[in-house]
């Protein structure tokens, strides 16, 4: 399914037979190219997209949920997400573009960012998926008759990301929690939040996808692979050493950092001057997500008084 304009350039969307009628897992991106893909892709294997019974989205983000609104009014089929993606959906349709902008713009102040940066970084916003009909729980099977998929609660890319478990044929559905050569952006929104540790519940749910085994993995994006296992373990050590490097950068600084600064001395895949204002954006909250995870653990403090906040090493 392609995702017009973006670097991932496509999501993969799954069927899952039943005698009652296939089931996707997630729809792809709300756009008309994707929209004939998705039509093809089924007629390809002799479905008809009005016979879908549901669409279970792996999370509420738009290359992923986009399409799920669609397909319900096509098929009257029904959509389920996890709990807490679900609550993120409706809130999403309770703001308006004014205040969603107001958001984001007093959030990256707040960080940092460069006035002319909020400018940009808060022109646009996706619209919002459909709010889903059916909310899931971590170990809730999925309504689909004569198989077993299980939601496996994965929280960290979102709060509510799902992984599902196709008990029946020994595969794993990963969503974008555990892909095979990139890792999933793991950020935190607002970027100063003190309650959420999503990193550390990422670490977390990658050991839980770890315990489950060498299953063959069906994740969203880039292509199908054995032994969720093994890569799982892969992704945790790759934080594991990023964090250790965040830690020894503010060790060597001796005034506190913002999140701004903070994300402009990490490692990404190109350099910050070449990050445009939205990628920026998204680095620093992944850079605020390593930043919490670090507080939590007890190896760096945030400063407290004014803004934008601040965060300095403890010394050992």
């Amino acid at each position: 399914m392609p995702i017009p304009g973006n670097p991932l350039g496509y999501t993969l969307v799954y069927a899952v037979e039943s005698p009652k009628g296939p089931v996707l897992i997630d729809a792809g991106w709300n756009h008309p190219d994707a929209w004939e893909a998705l039509h093809g892709g089924l007629g390809s294997l002799g479905i008809d997209i009005a016979t879908v019974r549901g669409v279970v989205v792996t999370h509420f983000h738009p290359d992923h949920a986009g399409l799920a609104g669609q397909v319900r009014e096509t098929s009257g089929a029904w959509i389920a997400m996890h709990e807490a993606d679900a609550a993120l959906v409706r809130l999403m349709h309770g703001l308006a573009d004014g205040e969603h902008r107001s958001f984001q713009a007093d959030m990256l102040r707040r960080a940092g960012a460069d006035p002319a940066e909020v400018d940009v970084a808060t022109a646009q916003r996706p619209k919002p998926p459909a709010p889903p009909d059916r909310e899931l729980r971590d170990g809730d099977l999925v309504d689909l008759p004569g198989r077993k998929l299980r939601a496996v609660h994965t929280p960290g890319h979102t709060p509510g990301h799902i992984c599902l478990h196709l008990e029946d044929a020994d595969r794993l559905f990963t969503g974008d929690h555990v892909l095979p050569d990139i890792t999933p952006h793991v950020g935190i929104y607002p970027y100063d939040r003190d309650d959420v540790d999503p990193l550390g519940e990422f670490l977390g749910s990658l050991e839980r996808i770890g315990d489950m085994g060498p299953l063959d993995a069906l994740p969203a994006h880039e292509w199908t692979f054995p032994d969720a296992a093994a890569r799982a373990t892969e992704i945790r050590q790759h934080h594991e050493e990023k964090l250790t490097e965040l830690h020894a950068l503010l060790a060597e600084r001796p005034e506190p950092q913002t999140i701004w600064e903070v994300a402009a001395m990490m490692t990404w895949n190109r350099p910050w001057d070449d990050l445009s204002p939205m990628l920026r954006g998204m680095a620093a909250g992944e850079a605020a997500a390593h930043l919490r995870a670090l507080e939590a653990r007890g190896a760096i403090r945030r400063v407290s008084g004014g803004q934008p906040v601040r965060f300095q090493a403890i010394d050992s």
